[in-house]
C-alpha cells in the first residue's frame, strides 16, 4: 500500500509506493494477451469453403476439373509385386523369380510420365514386412522415370 509520512518540519512527505500488485496484474494480463491471440488466429480458418462441397445454383459455374498434373500416382510396394494407381487406373506388376520387377516399373512409370508430362509428383508405400531396401529401390526407380517430388506414406491395406 502507499504510504505518506509526515513528519513535519517542512521537508516534504516520504512517498512508498508498492509495485508488487502492479506487476503482478500486469504478468497476469500479458498471458492473457498472448494466450487469447492464439484462439484469435484459430477462429479466422473457414471451414465448409470447397467450392466441391457447396450446393451449386443453377447459373453458376461447375469448377474445371484439376489439370493433369494434379492427378494421383501412388506405386504401392507389395509382398506379390508392384501396384501403381494412377488416377481411377490400377496396373498391377508381379515379382519375377529373381525378385522384384524394377525395369518394368520403370517402363510403366515412364509411359506414365509421357502420357502425364507436367506430372513430378508421386506417394510410394511398402507393407511393413518388407526390408528398407524396398522402399529405396522404389524411390529410386521413380526419380530415374523422372517423378522427382515423391512422398513417402503408409501401405494401404487391401
Amino acid at each position: 500500500m502507499a504510504q505518506v509520512e509526515d513528519k513535519g518540519g517542512g521537508r516534504s512527505p516520504n512517498i512508498e509506493l508498492n509495485l508488487v500488485p502492479i506487476i503482478d496484474l500486469m504478468s497476469v494480463l500479458i498471458t492473457f494477451l498472448l494466450i487469447t491471440a492464439v484462439w484469435t488466429q484459430v477462429s479466422m480458418i473457414q471451414l465448409g469453403s470447397s467450392i466441391y462441397g457447396r450446393k451449386t445454383e443453377q447459373n453458376q459455374e461447375i469448377p474445371p476439373p484439376p489439370p493433369q498434373a494434379d492427378i494421383p500416382l501412388r506405386v504401392d510396394v507389395k509382398e506379390t509385386g508392384f501396384r501403381i494407381v494412377i488416377g481411377s487406373e490400377t496396373q498391377q506388376i508381379g515379382k519375377t523369380a529373381e525378385g522384384y520387377n524394377y525395369p518394368e516399373l520403370m517402363t510403366r512409370l515412364k509411359a506414365i510420365k509421357e502420357k502425364y508430362p507436367d506430372k513430378n509428383d508421386g506417394v510410394i508405400t511398402v507393407d511393413e514386412s518388407l526390408a528398407y531396401e524396398n522402399l529405396i529401390t522404389g524411390m529410386d526407380t521413380m526419380i530415374q522415370s523422372g517423378f522427382a517430388t515423391i512422398s513417402v506414406s503408409t501401405a494401404e491395406m487391401e
